[in-house]
């Protein structure tokens, strides 16, 4: 038996298959995009048979696995969908960057995306994290959390110090709403109070 795949044999959306194995599908992703759109069905169909939900939303422009938890007398699945618990600053910062993003849909501008600069995260995450490390631990930390948002696609770096500008640039991008939803983000409120 050959170790090489037959070409003919692999799905004409195996690429999008693939890339939401990895993570978050977004627009600007165009090719994988536009593959995902074309063949959301079938794609849909393909993660269904192993209990994995697609999760499109087309106006947003981003796409990403769920895994229901196994119900009645199905057979309990191994997690394929990871969950990632996250720490109380990150909580913290996922909900400013949460916030920040419905204060930006109630303001009706022209554009879709929504920008906050590194300073005025640190700004909003100080007022919120206790004084109780001094503050060059605090930004650290922040800085860390921050990290943390880009890779899991909850910001997008947009503009740095490479790119020849000071502060750091960043789109909240908007699966966030999904992944936090506003069920989510109140519950998560009520135990920061």
């Amino acid at each position: 038996m050959s170790d090489d795949i037959k070409t003919e044999k692999v799905l004409p959306y195996a690429q999008s298959v693939i890339r939401l194995l990895q993570g978050t599908v977004f627009d600007d992703d165009s090719r994988t995009w536009n593959e995902l759109l074309t063949f959301q069905r079938q794609v849909g169909e393909y993660f269904n048979v192993i209990g994995i939900r697609l999760h499109l939303d087309e106006a947003e422009g981003f796409a990403f696995l769920t895994q229901p938890e196994s119900e009645g007398d199905t057979v309990k699945l191994p997690r394929l969908v990871r969950r990632i618990p996250l720490s109380y600053e990150l909580t913290l910062l996922l909900v400013v960057l949460r916030q920040n993003l419905e204060d930006f849909d109630g303001k009706a501008l022209e554009t879709s995306k929504c920008f906050i600069t590194r300073s005025e995260i640190m700004d909003a995450m100080e007022m919120l994290i206790p004084e109780k490390s001094d503050r060059v631990k605090r930004m650290n930390k922040i800085e860390t959390n921050i990290n943390q948002a880009v890779s899991m696609g909850f910001l997008k770096e947009l503009s740095g110090p490479e790119t020849g500008i000071d502060d750091r640039l960043f789109e909240v991008r908007r699966v966030i709403k999904a992944k936090i939803n506003n069920e989510i983000l109140e519950e998560i409120k009520k135990k920061l109070e």
